[in-house]
């Protein structure tokens, strides 16, 4: 099962649907909706019937506006880890963004003030029940679903000082979904294939199964710190194949198209534009 917030006249609505199309519910976003207690009931009658949408690629905005914890996992890929140069970490490598980072599948990535923009291709865990100081079968059966996020990262305000949030956390840099995809319909411990091109090129392609820590790792560390609510979404790691770690960097350039996908989930397709 497929949820997602779709632009519909002028706001939002959200949406259920599958590969026969799409079915739109009251709320005005798909946190709503699956914050009620009822949705998965109201969902599974809604896909029951007839009066299926079709709805076009441009629709879908971000599926989860309203995040109150975002975490990242850095260094989670082995190839990516060796392409840093760095050791393979005993724990997971944390840092935090805000809701305001966030956008839409589609969505502009505007940015200014950098002259090394980068690309990170990222499975996002979406939380659906609170969880806190769980183990791992806790922490798995709270994840409400997977979507799609690049990382999209200023790594010269990243690398100013050894904190990285810096260049992580600017406004509507990061695009997610097109759709969050329920748990029970995928399993990126089995392997899901990542990618990420740039103007047709392929610059990433990896597969999920090579997380250092999976989903229910980071689901069950973070919060050994924290309570996780529904709507909260830890992004999993990158890859390797990232311009930081070319010999020569193919940092992003305006009017770049950075399209990101991962396998039985959906895929973002996003325009660079530099103000």
């Amino acid at each position: 099962m497929r949820l997602a917030t779709v632009r519909h006249g002028y706001g939002t609505r959200a949406a259920v649907g599958d590969d026969s199309g799409w079915v739109l519910f009251g709320e005005a976003d798909a946190q709503e909706l699956f914050s009620d207690p009822d949705w998965r009931e109201r969902a599974e009658a809604a896909l029951g019937q007839e009066g299926r949408v079709d709805l076009a690629e441009t629709a879908f905005a971000n599926p989860v506006p309203r995040p109150a914890k975002i975490f990242c996992c850095g260094l989670n890929y082995r190839d990516h880890i060796v392409e840093t140069g760095r050791a393979v970490p005993e724990f997971p490598t944390l840092f935090a963004k805000f809701a305001d980072t966030l956008t839409g599948a589609t969505d502009a990535i505007v940015v200014h003030d950098t002259e090394r923009l980068d690309w990170e291709a990222e499975l996002v865990v979406v939380v659906g029940s609170e969880v806190h100081r769980a183990d791992r079968e806790s922490a798995s059966a709270a994840i409400l679903g997977y979507t799609v996020a690049n990382d999209i990262s200023m790594r010269d305000w990243q690398q100013r000082t050894l904190q990285w949030l810096q260049g992580k956390a600017f406004d509507a840099t990061t695009p997610i979904g097109p759709w969050v995809v329920t748990a029970d319909d995928v399993e990126p411990r089995d392997g899901l294939r990542i990618t990420c091109d740039v103007n047709g090129e392929l610059v990433q392609d990896a597969d999920t199964a090579g997380m250092v820590f999976d989903a229910a790792d980071l689901i069950a560390y973070v919060s050994q710190m924290t309570t996780l609510r529904p709507g909260d979404l830890v992004l999993a790691g990158t890859p390797g194949g990232v311009a930081l770690g070319m010999d020569e960097p193919r940092w992003l350039r305006d009017g770049d198209v950075v399209t990101t996908a991962i396998e039985g989930i959906g895929a973002l397709r996003n325009i660079i534009r530099f103000e």
